[in-house]
Parts: C-alpha cells; structure tokens; sequence
C-alpha cells in the first residue's frame, strides 16, 4: 500500500482581533495506490460502523451510502489488503452478520491516530500561514485534486509476479494473488520491460467486469486462462445486466457483468458454486515505482 495524505485548504473568513482573515488547513488522510482509493474517512466510518453494527444494511444506513456501495468498498478493500478486513458469515445460532477481522480493527485504530496526529500538526501549520494569499492556497488544491487517478475496472488484485514466458511479441506473465489464487496475463514484450516485470514483482492486476465470463459446468473446456471458482456472495439485478459477485480462496472477490437473460439461464442464487472465467489478454498490468 501507498501512503497519500491530502491536505484540503479551507479559507475561513471570521474576523479577528486586528480584522485579518483567518486561513485554516482542513486534512483528510486516506491510503491509496496510484490508480484510486483504498481507505479514506468514509471507509473508516463504513469498517467502524460495521464493527458496531455487525451488519452492512445498518452500516451502510448509518454512515450513510446505498447497500451496494457498502459491498463495492468492503470487496475492494478486502481484495486490496493482505488479508481480509470483513468477514461474512451465514446462519447459525446467531443468524449470520458481518464483522471485523483483528485485522480489520488494528487498521481502524492505525488510521485514527494518525489522522489525529496529522490534524494537530497542521493545526500548528495553520497557525503560521494566516498571512498567505488566498489565491495561492487555491491553486494549491486544485493541484492536489489533479493528482488522483482512477479505473474504471471493476477487479483489482494486488500479486506478485511468479513467472515471465517470453515469445517473439508477447509476455505471458503468472501472478500469485493468494494461496490457490493465481493469474495469467498477456502483455506485449515492450510492454513488460516499460513494466520492468522481474520475479517476485508486486503489480495490481485489473479486469473489466465485462470481461468476465460464468459457468457452473465443471467440466468446462476454454481456451481462456484464467478459471477462478467461487460463491456466488451477491446478485444486482438492473434494467439490462446483472451483476454477480463471488467469494474466491483468500476471502477476494471477482464480479462479472452479465445479461439477465445470461444469469437466468444459469440459474445464479446466492451460495452456488460459479466459475469465473476470462482471457488472459483482459489483464491490464500496472507497476508501481
């Protein structure tokens, strides 16, 4: 993980004593890769909730964000950490629920001391730049903003590279996501040593949901690559597609992007076992230095 902390710059204008405008440095901390958002306030808040709670519906209420946007950062933080942060479970004596791993609570204590700490520092920064010019403050923000990248694939892993084969314009490249995880990438050759893809490599391998494939037939024959079984966790029904999560080894999620004629003729229910299937040439590698 990468740690990138924020500062936003709030231009508070009480008058004072001698009538100058007050300047006040506002932070939010949030660890992130490169390409998006691992953990920020509002994920926090979702992890403490569900610590509370033990449930994502009154998590997700409480914080507040839809259901499914509850689940979407819950997966793609757990798919991003070493190990899981939230944990499932279904029926029992206690009727099932949601909980934080002792990973997942040691994470949220790390964060809100830090922040604090942070805050207070700035706080005395703050302090010292009553006199700067608004403007500049301004652009200063608007710097910061522009510095964040995002991805719209719904699938990311963090792995490492196992093995590079090399032919005369293509690298395929094996990644070890997790015990029993393991990809399969197909990249150009410029392209793997742009990457500078070496063994033992960390890389966050990324997939369109789009570009995932299901089938229950475990006897299933395809010149695709890549074939993670799992568990249907969650279904999404919309007006056109659905969308299927599944748990994988490791506690990590794969979601694909099907038809719903697609999904009823598989006849998906929460629980069934799912094969997710795709090319390996539908895994976009990023390093980062």
């Amino acid at each position: 993980m990468y740690n990138r902390r924020y500062i936003f710059f709030n231009i508070a204008n009480p008058m004072l004593p001698n009538g100058a405008e007050s300047v006040r440095l506002m932070s939010r901390l949030s660890v992130e890769t490169q390409l998006g958002s691992f953990l920020g306030d509002t994920r926090i808040r979702l992890l403490e909730a569900i610590g509370h709670y033990g449930s994502i519906s009154r998590a997700a209420k409480a914080v507040p964000m839809s259901y499914k946007a509850a689940w979407d950062a819950v997966d793609a933080m757990n798919n991003l950490a070493e190990t899981p942060l939230v944990q499932s479970s279904v029926g029992g004596r206690q009727g099932g629920g949601t909980h934080l791993t002792p990973y997942g609570s040691r994470l949220i204590a790390m964060f809100r001391a830090v922040e604090q700490e942070y805050q207070e520092a700035l706080e005395r920064l703050s302090r010292e730049m009553s006199q700067n010019e608004e403007a500049d403050l301004q652009e200063c923000r608007r710097l910061l903003r522009r510095m964040g990248m995002k991805t719209s694939a719904r699938n990311q892993f963090v792995a490492k590279v196992s093995g590079i084969h090399f032919s005369e314009v293509s690298s395929e490249v094996r990644l070890d996501v997790d015990a029993g995880v393991e990809l399969t990438a197909l990249i150009t050759r410029e392209s793997a040593s742009h990457l500078q893809l070496e063994i033992g490599r960390e890389v966050q391998a990324f997939i369109k949901a789009s570009s995932v494939i299901l089938s229950v037939d475990p006897h299933l024959r395809t010149s695709a690559r890549n074939h993670l079984w799992g568990q249907v966790k969650r279904i999404h029904q919309g007006a056109v597609n659905t969308e299927v999560t599944l748990v994988i080894a490791g506690g990590r999620t794969v979601t694909a992007l099907v038809t719903k004629e697609s999904a009823a003729s598989l006849g998906l229910t929460v629980g069934a076992s799912v094969c997710a299937v795709f090319k390996a040439s539908s895994v976009i590698l990023v390093t980062l230095n």
